[in-house]
């Protein structure tokens, strides 16, 4: 152990011998903790480094946790860089020992991205008052060495806060409802059971992504009665959904509605079940892309 320690310090210690560098770290009175986005869609937690840029932490609805930081540099990386990730004691914390989180590279041009696990790792840090710190070489000047330090000073309240935002978050995305089939009772403009809950999914949704930029509604029936009033009942059906998703709050000229009657079966319609299958309407949405 003491090996490593050593070996760690030792590190540490030639970053600041062999070559100049400079350290960016909010100080007492600069460091502050803001949520920048609070929803069931969107947690984002950040953090200003002075001079330098800011450090952001997302975490999105979907089926399974996930959380996203990114080192959101003003100047972005001028070539492929190595980094490494620390995370150190603040000054007035001496004879803490530091350790490594992360091996990482700067990809050229983009801001600097922690993968899953260690962007836990590094909160679980600034929750202890540790400071964890990005070190990598200057890309503009290999004699230059640059520290970027995330403060732990302020963190906890809003930490608590964002905590609290992803216990809310939705257990489902806008990739689970964008292509979205409902079915329906025989002959009638009902939802089934199961396409009700499926509905409420998407409504619940809907309520907080304003960013929907077309929606597609196709209707269709099975092959019982005949063709003109299944072409009809098509229409009926897909202009029905349409209400719904006007009423939450998409304007109707983003949505186009189709009715297909009787055509293109996804099952045979011999048995009940089959037909079962084939009274739908298909949802399908896109988004701009921020």
């Amino acid at each position: 152990m003491w090996r490593k320690v050593i070996l760690l310090f030792s590190l540490v210690l030639s970053w600041h011998a062999n070559a100049e560098l400079r350290h960016y770290v909010a100080s007492l009175d600069q460091s502050q903790w803001r949520i920048s986005v609070s929803s069931p869609l969107e947690c984002t937690l950040e953090h200003d480094i002075p001079a330098y840029g800011k450090a952001v932490f997302t975490s999105t609805s979907g089926k399974a946790m996930n959380l996203h930081f990114i080192l959101d540099m003003w100047q972005k990386p001028d070539a492929v860089t190595d980094a490494k990730l620390l995370s150190k004691a603040p000054q007035w914390r001496p004879g803490v020992m530091s350790r490594t989180l992360l091996n990482l590279h700067y990809k050229k041009y983009f801001n600097g991205e922690v993968p899953k696990k260690a962007a836990w790792a590094m909160l679980n840090e600034l929750e202890r008052g540790m400071e964890p710190t990005f070190y990598y070489t200057d890309w503009n000047d290999s004699d230059s060495k640059v520290a970027v330090g995330l403060s732990a000073v302020n963190f906890q309240p809003e930490y608590a806060q964002f905590r609290q935002c992803i216990a809310g978050l939705l257990p489902y995305g806008f990739d689970d409802i964008a292509f979205t089939v409902l079915n329906f009772k025989e002959g009638s403009t009902e939802l089934t059971k199961y396409s009700k809950m499926q509905l409420k999914r998407v409504e619940a949704y809907l309520q907080y992504d304003k960013n929907i930029e077309l929606v597609l509604v196709d209707g269709y029936t099975d092959s019982y009665g005949a063709r003109s009033v299944n072409q009809k009942m098509s229409v009926k059906r897909a202009e029905q959904l349409k209400d719904i998703l006007v009423q939450q709050g998409i304007p109707a000229d983003k949505i186009q509605t189709t009715g297909h009657g009787e055509e293109r079966h996804v099952a045979s319609n011999s048995t009940s079940g089959e037909r079962d299958i084939n009274r739908r309407v298909v949802i399908r949405m896109s988004k701009n892309v921020e």
